[in-house]
């Protein structure tokens, strides 16, 4: 019998736990909004840790480890041979990391493209560092819309300032995994505006049966751009932070002016459990890849069985279920004081309220995502079939 990851533990052991995920409410919900998963350490990184601990290795990181093994993992996963450890650099999270790439090549105030709905923190980190966001949203069956992104790329370089594009590769929150062909359009329309790309691809290793991942920085015309990684959501490893910037073969002079300062961020122990995880840890990665395969496809028999007023198209990548509830008729302002975490409502809070279930709130996501929820199914078959049970008696009664 195949080994999975989802099914080692259980929902008590789970809450043991006291991350953001098992901490943000009451016991009696079922956590399935935030992107950790209910699973133990891969045992090559759990060993790897353990080792380092043993020894006292508790100081700075040093050296190219993680570039190593990154390069290692794309040649293997992805047929990406050319990863050049000279154009790398540690960064602290795959989020400061865009942050650090998109001050290299843009200034404050300047315009950086999002396609919505999309990963709520692209809002915040890039407003915050004294961009603006310009939004190109996604096209009505959740992938690229390459004319609302030509004409975003055409405004924002329209005054003559520089203007970047922060492309989520694979896309979170609908998990669309972008084709060649697709990532092909956005580089011809990137070099014809002279807009720069930033591609997060922290969710690259996450890819499901059926889909294949194209790393960007693969595509002719991308030489120029930028793409960040980690082992944090394949791995569960967010809580040891680290990740990679990687530039192109036209970028690599624009990463050399990153401040030494930014690779003092990452902790040594997550250099150490991310590069063991890129370097050893495909066994285990395939066999959570089967599992979240068939949550993936018990997801769509619950919500077929539990849920008929919701829509779910399932995604090709990362283990984030993209719902639309629109048609359930739940007021987007819905209000109460049962909801524990901000930015919380329609029916993502109602779900929390009456059903004990939490999920993340669409209208995060930007333009498009009011009336929609995402579901992290990574998690056991147990808790899923659950948890969406509770959400179809909520709304029967």
């Amino acid at each position: 019998m195949t080994f999975n990851p989802l099914e080692e533990l259980t929902l008590a052991q789970l809450q043991q736990r006291t991350s953001i995920k098992w901490r943000a409410h009451p016991d009696d919900v079922l956590p399935l909004w935030v992107a950790e998963m209910d699973v133990n350490l891969a045992p090559t990184v759990a060993d790897a840790l353990r080792r380092a601990i043993d020894i006292g290795d508790t100081g700075y990181p040093s050296g190219t480890a993680l570039a190593e093994a990154v390069s290692e993992f794309a040649s293997r996963r992805w047929q990406w041979h050319d990863v050049e450890i000279d154009r790398t650099t540690i960064v602290p999270d795959v989020m400061l990391g865009i942050v650090e790439m998109l001050r290299l090549v843009t200034d404050r105030g300047d315009t950086v493209v999002v396609n919505p709905p999309v990963y709520a923190p692209f809002y915040a980190f890039v407003t915050h560092d004294g961009r603006r966001v310009a939004e190109a949203p996604l096209d009505h069956e959740g992938r690229l819309d390459f004319d609302a992104l030509e004409s975003a790329f055409a405004k924002a370089t329209a005054s003559g300032g520089n203007a970047a594009y922060l492309l989520c590769n694979p896309h979170n929150p609908t998990g669309a995994v972008h084709s060649h062909e697709e990532l092909g359009r956005v580089a011809e329309l990137a070099r014809r505006f002279g807009v720069r790309v930033v591609s997060d691809e922290i969710h690259a290793p996450v890819i499901l049966s059926g889909a294949r991942f194209t790393p960007f920085l693969t595509i002719p015309g991308a030489e120029n751009a930028f793409a960040l990684t980690s082992a944090s959501k394949a791995w569960n490893l967010s809580g040891l932070k680290a990740a990679l910037a990687i530039a192109g073969p036209e970028a690599a002079a624009d990463l050399r002016r990153v401040p030494e300062e930014v690779s003092h961020g990452p902790s040594h122990f997550g250099v150490i459990a991310h590069a063991e995880a890129f370097r050893t840890g495909d066994r285990w990665l395939d066999a959570l890849l089967q599992g979240l395969d068939d949550n993936r496809e018990l997801l769509a028999d619950l919500v077929s069985e539990h849920l008929p007023g919701v829509r779910y198209q399932p995604p090709q990548g990362t283990y984030l279920a993209w719902l639309d509830c629109r048609e359930l008729g739940i007021d987007e302002q819905t209000s109460s004081g049962l909801a524990v975490v901000a930015d919380l409502s329609g029916p993502a809070r109602w779900f929390l309220d009456h059903a004990r279930v939490a999920l993340s709130s669409g209208h995060v996501f930007g333009t498009g995502g009011a009336g929609y929820v995402r579901l992290n199914f990574a998690t056991s078959r147990a808790i899923l079939t659950e948890a969406v049970s509770r959400m179809g008696r909520a709304l029967s009664l």
